[in-house]
């Protein structure tokens, strides 16, 4: 062979070789479900203060967190996520009661109003991340608003798990557990992520289950400010290790868990954690994310999901949330597929009883086409790439041999 028909044998050979390996890998790559989307940090003109889960005890007066002099000034990506809209079309928890195991809540909030039974300590929110949760739970966004919350007709009961700063104790949350059983709460959102079962903790969400509640917690504390997680080795937290428990991590648009977010076992479910806007206790828009913000949003979606099925068990609801999630890894949030689909028995389910029948989820035809033409291009492609590789290899040799059958080279000579 020439030179020049060498290196372009070659170039051609090269150039094959590495299509055929980028053509595959290519092929899963999705678009951004929600073109236009903020970027989860919540910039893009949020520009709204942080939401702390718990204040410094040792900052000076640790003074309660303020009013923001801040508004959101649209729709977080975390509603749209959930597809709010469309949900409230079908339900909003109206006649469910959603017990709130945080700071406390502030009865009179915006968008609150009415809605709140809170008592004693639990309706003095210092902190204000209590009162922010229950906005993506029960909030009704306020005047002219889209920040509603997941199930805007529910009731809120505030219960504190945590002492004045926030720092969530053990005592603390089995006496809300208890409080809220007593209560016939029909959704109870724990949002203390404790690092060590405790016997009375157990005990208590026995009883609230057993009292008919769906128990939903988080599965990992919210992260600490400037603080890093690479030392930290994933574990269970409690109570969302009992069995039951419904076990929900935070969420990026993009499905990952956020950075710096702990890393925990034994999760059953993932949604929006980072990013989200909702209200405060003495007025005004803030930031929040972790673990907590992705339990009061299943919260919500349970709440939903039992003012649609009131004869549903706590199980069976469970099994809903679950068994319509998006498929991922850590299975994301649907509220909608939660309460419009067709439920049925689909194998067990962590922290859930097995249910009675399988579940249909919306109609996914239109991707399933997608992906088909997507596969069929990728073959395409391969075989033409296998092609361009063989007539790179075999023409040459051809050519030298004077396009004689290969093992005929001396049958002609004499």
């Amino acid at each position: 062979m020439k030179p020049p028909a060498r290196r372009v044998a070659r170039l051609l050979a090269g150039s094959g070789l590495a299509a055929a390996l980028l053509l595959p890998a290519a092929a899963p790559v999705h678009a951004a479900p929600f073109p236009g989307m903020p970027r989860a940090d919540g910039e893009k003109g949020q520009g709204l203060p942080s939401m702390p889960s718990a204040l410094d005890p040792e900052d000076g007066e640790a003074a309660c967190t303020p009013a923001s002099d801040e508004n959101a000034k649209k729709q977080d990506w975390s509603r749209q996520r959930l597809d709010l809209d469309r949900l409230h079309r079908h339900g909003t928890g109206e006649g469910v009661t959603v017990a709130l195991i945080d700071t406390g809540v502030a009865p009179r909030a915006a968008g609150l109003g009415g809605r709140v039974t809170a008592e004693g300590a639990a309706a003095d929110d210092c902190v204000g991340h209590g009162t922010f949760l229950a906005g993506l739970i029960a909030g009704n966004g306020g005047e002219g608003s889209r920040l509603v919350g997941v199930a805007p007709d529910a009731k809120i009961l505030a219960l504190r798990g945590t002492d004045e700063h926030g720092k969530a104790r053990a005592d603390l949350v089995a006496q809300a557990l208890r409080q809220a059983a007593s209560a016939r709460a029909d959704v109870i959102a724990v949002t203390a992520a404790l690092p060590r079962r405790d016997p009375a903790v157990t005990r208590a969400v026995a009883g609230a289950r057993r009292s008919g509640a769906v128990v939903v917690a988080a599965a990992a504390p919210d992260p600490r400010t400037g603080g890093g997680t690479d030392k930290i080795p994933s574990r269970t937290y409690w109570p969302a290790g009992e069995p039951g428990v419904l076990s929900v991590a935070d969420m990026l648009p993009s499905g990952a868990r956020p950075d710096g977010s702990p890393p925990a076992d034994g999760i059953d479910l993932a949604a929006p954690g980072a990013g989200v806007v909702s209200g405060g206790p003495r007025g005004g828009h803030y930031l929040g994310g972790g673990a907590s913000v992705a339990t009061a949003y299943a919260a919500g979606a349970a709440a939903v999901v039992r003012a649609a099925r009131p004869d549903d068990s706590p199980a069976a609801v469970t099994r809903r949330l679950t068994g319509s999630a998006y498929p991922a890894d850590i299975p994301q949030l649907d509220p909608y597929a939660a309460a419009t689909g067709v439920h049925g028995d689909s194998g067990p389910v962590a922290g859930a009883d097995r249910a009675d029948d399988p579940v249909t989820l919306r109609d996914t035809s239109a991707v399933d086409r997608v992906t088909d033409r997507a596969t069929l291009f990728v073959l395409l492609g391969t075989a033409a790439v296998l092609a361009v590789l063989w007539a790179a290899f075999t023409l040459p040799r051809a050519r030298a041999r004077g396009w004689r059958p290969a093992g005929a080279g001396g049958a002609g000579k004499e």
